[in-house]
């Protein structure tokens, strides 16, 4: 039985269950083999931050299309902050240092974001050179050049899903191979 004013449990927030299944979405696009094998990305913590910074980046832009969205956005960024943070620890970060690093993934967050929405309005090669500076570290234009026609194909594949399919936690991003090969 539970009791109506029990002071020692922490609420539940509401959107905890679509929250999670979004954000289980964005971590396993992020993890898929094929960025790392084909497009260029490379295979380090640092390279896996920014594939899941520019995943974050492609739902949160499609939230902003949908009204009524904002606690959902927070709580998706807030969830990818607890993450960070739960992973700073597990590799071993100690706890004075902890803070910094999350400030610095804040700034890179807000700092890539502004740069790939920036991008977009001026076409797919700004979005491949904004890529290749944050995500290849200035290399193989060509390899961003794929990222780019990825993350415009995702971009048209999240418009495409109804808010109830994107609400759900049900949508899905595109295949990298089959965006990737797109001219």
């Amino acid at each position: 039985m539970l009791w109506p004013f029990n002071h020692f449990r922490k609420p539940r927030p509401p959107l905890r269950g679509t929250i999670e299944a979004i954000y289980g979405m964005i971590v396993t696009q992020a993890r898929e083999p094929l960025f790392y094998r084909d497009f260029g990305v490379p295979d380090t913590v640092n390279g896996r931050f920014d594939l899941l910074l520019v995943h974050l980046w492609l739902i949160l832009r499609r939230l902003k299309s949908v009204e009524g969205t904002t606690a959902l956005s927070q709580g998706l960024f807030d969830h990818f902050c607890n993450d960070m943070d739960d992973n700073l620890r597990e590799m071993g970060v100690s706890d004075l240092k902890v803070p910094k690093r999350m400030q610095a993934f804040g700034e890179a967050f807000y700092g890539r974001t502004a740069a790939y929405d920036m991008a977009l309005t001026e076409g797919r090669e700004a979005l491949a050179q904004a890529m290749c500076k944050n995500i290849l570290n200035g290399e193989h234009i060509e390899k961003a050049r794929l990222l780019a026609a990825y993350a415009e194909s995702a971009i048209i594949t999240l418009d495409g899903f109804d808010e109830a399919t994107l609400l759900s936690g049900s949508a899905r991003f595109p295949v990298p191979e089959k965006a990737g090969a797109q001219p």
